[in-house]
């Protein structure tokens, strides 16, 4: 099911942080994908959400990762094309960071389309071009050889892992300044109820912590406090 504009509205105010402590409580553990931190001056300070389109590469193989293979039907030229608007493109480039899997040019086109941001494990080159495009890229640096140089492109829009997170197309990626967080699209309606109550009663246990309150018995709640607080929600205070 597509991600509804009132879910995405309400994890734009949620936090990573808060999103991995209640996906930790579903079972979920392998949801933060390491290695992808912002980067680009248009992922500073934002929190943006969107369904994930899915971008595969493999290691390099000689025969195929040439330069001649950007003109191929197999390529990441022909996945942007394929890329609807308000998509978060997120690579598997396997952790490789001394090869840009995007440039400059890339990242404008993907910005033209109106794609959301781009997630990946690996580098992006040409950074200074990239910055310029307005694009939000988290990643793990930036690498000035092109990504043939250790990468070949293989596919688009199929299962695939990103700083060890299996993602799937249409999965729903959340990134802030604490990196990139994947909710199971399955699921996600439920763990963003759960997440907005969390967040507010952090908000009302931060509210104790500025009163002097001591953490034992407050954070995590104990039953007492719980009454307090559920008290205080009742009331307009929390």
């Amino acid at each position: 099911m597509p991600l509804s504009p009132e879910t995405k509205s309400a994890l734009e105010k949620i936090t990573t942080a808060t999103l991995t402590t209640v996906l930790l409580k579903k079972g979920l553990r392998s949801v933060w994908m390491r290695g992808a931190a912002p980067f680009t001056p248009a992922a500073q300070g934002k929190r943006l959400v969107g369904e994930a389109f899915t971008l595969r590469f493999v290691p390099a193989r000689e025969d195929l990762a040439t330069p001649a293979s950007w003109a191929s039907p197999i390529s990441t030229r022909a996945a942007i094309e394929a890329m609807p608007e308000g998509v978060i493109a997120v690579a598997d480039a396997m952790g490789v960071t001394d090869a840009g899997i995007f440039g400059d040019i890339l990242c404008a086109r993907l910005a033209k389309r109106g794609v959301t941001a781009l997630v990946t494990d690996g580098a992006v080159r040409d950074v200074a071009g990239v910055n310029g495009t307005g694009l939000p890229v988290w990643c793990a640096g930036g690498a000035a050889p092109p990504s043939v140089a250790s990468l070949t492109f293989v596919a688009w829009q199929e299962p695939i892992g990103c700083g060890g997170v299996a993602v799937f197309p249409g999965d729903i990626i959340v990134a802030d300044a604490d990196g990139c967080v994947l909710i199971p699209a399955d699921i996600v309606d439920a763990v963003t109820t759960e997440a907005i109550e969390q967040e507010r009663l952090e908000g009302w246990i931060m509210k104790q912590v500025e009163d002097g309150m001591a953490l034992p018995g407050l954070y995590p709640a104990n039953a007492e406090n719980k009454a307090r607080y559920e008290a205080d929600k009742a009331a307009g205070r929390a």
